[in-house]
């Protein structure tokens, strides 16, 4: 799922591509996509584009008096088109899930990867009309030592269960949250109640500061590949620490896993897979 430094980037990028440009077609490619209808997606048509902005990992294309917020959910992205296909689009084939077509004769398509149909597109007068926006926490770059420090000491759940938690703090997901506590040298499961809350926070800005100035200036269609060769520990089980040298190690739950280094983060003691467990039983 794409966090909050892919996020930035593709508002930046996008910022200088469509701002100031008109919408003159939608094209609907998944229609479980849409998630709202009154207004009806036709009422963009026409519009200039006046913003590009974000929330935590949602992104938002602002005009005059509407909002089209889109949530990318997990094999979510945005495809650029510098001339964007005219051609008609069959409902339900393939990743497409929404097109714009523009005045200048570029687009960009909201796309979903696999089977299961997740993104999600609300159009809105005010972004405060789709829930998770309405409920999500501070942004994870932008929130207070104060506000951190009572998300963690307020909690019963580990750190990277509230790390992830939009309504806490808003912006990192499952990849961002295994390399900020690779970082921390924190285990995942940690209480969060007796975290260092400074110290951590000052490794989430590090962390995604980094990565936010390592793909700001890239395209759509780049950003995904960087942000995989930079990733120490997430989607690298099996692979060699560039810490301390040890196996990188995973936890696989029913719909996603986590990894992290025993050698840096545990004292070389492996986490619990119940999963795994099971199946070696």
């Amino acid at each position: 799922m794409p966090e909050l430094p892919e996020v930035d980037a593709l508002v930046s990028f996008l910022r200088a591509k469509v701002v100031g440009d008109f919408v003159t077609r939608t094209d609907i490619g998944e229609l479980s996509i849409l998630k709202t209808a009154d207004p009806p997606l036709d009422a963009i048509r026409g519009l200039e584009i006046t913003g590009v902005s974000r929330v935590g990992k949602v992104l938002i294309v602002e005009f005059d008096g509407l909002e089209l917020v889109c949530r990318f959910a997990r094999a979510g992205w945005l495809v650029w088109h510098e001339a964007v296909p005219t051609g008609p689009v069959k409902m339900g084939k393939g990743p497409l899930g929404l097109r714009i077509h523009l005045a200048s004769g570029a687009g960009f398509d909201l796309s979903e990867a696999g089977t299961k149909k997740n993104a999600a597109v609300s159009l809105v007068s005010d972004r405060s009309e789709v829930p998770a926006i309405d409920r999500a926490g501070p942004d994870a770059l932008s929130i207070e030592a104060d506000q951190f420090a009572s998300a963690l000491a307020g909690s019963n759940s580990r750190i990277k269960t509230v790390l992830e938690d939009q309504e806490l703090i808003a912006g990192i997901g499952n990849a961002y949250s295994d390399e900020i506590l690779h970082t921390a040298r924190l285990s995942p499961f940690a209480p969060a109640s007796g975290v260092d809350a400074p110290a951590l926070l000052e490794t989430v800005r590090e962390v995604l500061g980094r990565a936010r100035d390592a793909l700001i200036e890239l395209p759509p269609g780049k950003i995904k590949a960087a942000k995989k060769r930079r990733l120490r520990v997430h989607g690298r089980t099996g692979k060699t620490c560039p810490v301390c040298g040890a196996t990188i190690a995973e936890v696989s739950f029913a719909d996603k896993s986590l990894q992290y280094c025993p050698g840096c983060q545990t004292g070389g003691k492996k986490l619990s897979d119940r999963r795994m467990d099971r199946l070696l039983k």
